[in-house]
């Protein structure tokens, strides 16, 4: 059993926190608002309140975490706001997670509105870390729009990191 940390704990974050928890892995999802605690609780994970925007807020979550997800590819706000959730808050984030249990990160790498190119960036941002701290990184390239495809994928994904590939 492993202990998942889904950052962007919505619609998609939540089937995916299900799948795990059918699997035997506890899960731990992130939102920004007390509001959406009961759907996150619904799906028998943790609810942890905190935001991206202000990483203090998630330190607390990655305690005794094996993979983080960071599901933001179709988070909303301001550009610039988007761009930094694809950049200097993911690397911070990262910095933060090396000194953890975190043993694999999984980087959502498509979605709109974000830019394209921050997204890219974050991939190579992600890609970085995990290649200078030795931990696997796995990239959600799926169409979250296609949410079928794109929980296959994220579980797969997933699986993987779990499985030491």
């Amino acid at each position: 059993m492993a202990r998942i940390l889904i950052v962007a704990g919505g619609c998609r974050g939540r089937r995916l926190a299900v799948e795990m928890i059918e699997e035997g892995h506890a899960v731990r999802a992130t939102t920004r608002s007390e509001v959406n605690r009961p759907a996150i609780e619904a799906t028998g994970a943790e609810c942890w309140v905190g935001t991206p925007d202000r990483l203090a807020t998630l330190r607390g979550a990655l305690e005794n975490v094996t993979i983080a997800c960071w599901l933001l590819g179709t988070a909303t706000g301001a550009e610039g706001q988007l761009r930094a959730l694809h950049s200097s808050r993911l690397q911070f984030f990262l910095s933060q997670a090396i000194d953890t249990t975190v043993r694999g990160f999984l980087y959502e790498a498509a979605g709109t509105p974000a830019p394209a190119d921050a997204l890219a960036g974050g991939e190579r941002i992600a890609r970085a870390m995990g290649e200078r701290n030795a931990i696997p990184v796995a990239v959600l390239t799926a169409d979250p729009g296609d949410v079928d495809a794109w929980l296959a994928q994220a579980r797969g994904a997933v699986d993987e990191m779990l499985r030491g590939g």
